[in-house]
């Protein structure tokens, strides 16, 4: 085992654990399964992204799914609708990381086939803002949010060279060609603020503005990027971490980053609460109905953690209390 692995596993259980099973958490089913991202209505319900490119909106119970938006001008109900075909992917899109603004109510998009995206409040065709940054075209976007003092959005690219139906490829090789990108909405240009990654994930703004945490699935860190002040414009490395998937600050300006962290063989799927510091400040373990599958998001709202993930057809709900 190498000094690397060794130093996730002693930071991982050095922190006080607590663990989840079935009857604590609440499955529900989603269209199409693959729910990758999940993002608050502020007039009520919820959008999340799924596996035949849709992003469908929860209404309630009552209510139900109802589709709202997809990112692919190719995308057809009767080729698509279902679909967890990747040889569709260019067809159908695939949309992952979700994010919006809450002053114009637009939801940002970024799908690892088409780019990155907008749609209004309506739904519907979502409109691509951009298709490459510095000159490279995109493989694979990732994670995304939405700074909401200044409307700009921040967003991940896993790779420059493979796409998503390549996931193994990229992890087999090493691949380190990921990006951090900012895309100011004013001029309308993209910045590209950090290259090198192995396995970009998600993307979270700090409440002031200030900074931007990201993840590297593939090189188990997480990291902060400034964005004002004295540090403005340069990387800060929080911690080695395994297998962090999406990041989502929460109310008071904390972050909830999806785990997956490996327990000989097999996976522990984990919430891990943590300030902007880096200071872990909680972690939870969800066992049933996830098991062994791998978990892409954490989402705290109103009291509770949503939980979603590409790999099963539900996300899950649990009423949470902070410590």
């Amino acid at each position: 085992m190498s000094m690397n692995i060794i130093s996730i596993f002693i930071l991982f259980f050095s922190f006080p654990l607590t663990i989840l099973s079935a009857p604590t958490l609440k499955a529900f089913p989603v269209p199409s399964g693959g729910p990758e991202s999940i993002i608050f209505n502020p007039s009520g319900g919820f959008f999340t992204s799924v596996n035949d490119g849709r992003i469908v909106k929860y209404r309630g119970s009552k209510a139900g799914w109802v589709d709202f938006a997809y990112a692919s001008p190719t995308r057809t109900v009767k080729k698509c609708e279902g679909t967890t075909d990747p040889a569709l992917g260019n067809i159908c899109g695939r949309t992952l990381g979700l994010g919006m603004n809450y002053k114009t109510r637009e939801l940002y998009l970024v799908d690892a086939y088409h780019g990155f995206c907008v749609v209004g409040p309506e739904g519907g065709q979502a409109k691509q803002l951009l298709s490459s940054a510095a000159g490279l075209p995109f493989k694979w976007l990732d994670g995304l949010d939405v700074d909401q003092t200044t409307g700009n959005v921040y967003f991940t690219e896993v790779s420059t060279v493979y796409n998503l139906s390549q996931i193994q490829q990229h992890l087999n090789t090493g691949d380190s060609t990921g990006r951090l990108i900012e895309y100011n909405v004013k001029t309308k240009k993209e910045r590209v603020l950090v290259t090198g990654l192995r396995g970009a994930g998600g993307a979270g703004v700090a409440k002031d503005g200030s900074f931007v945490l990201f993840t590297e699935f593939a090189g188990n860190r997480i990291t902060k990027y400034w964005l004002k002040g004295p540090k403005a414009n340069t990387a800060e490395l929080l911690m080695n971490i395994s297998g962090p998937a999406n990041v989502k600050r929460t109310q008071i300006g904390e972050f909830w980053i999806a785990l997956n962290v490996p327990a000989g063989t097999i996976n522990i799927p984990t919430g891990m609460r943590m300030d902007g510091n880096g200071k872990i400040l909680e972690k939870i373990s969800f066992g049933a109905p996830y098991n062994n599958s791998f978990i892409t998001e954490v989402h705290e709202h109103r009291g509770k953690l949503y939980i979603s993930s590409i790999y099963v057809n539900f996300y899950a709900v649990y009423r949470y209390s902070p410590p």
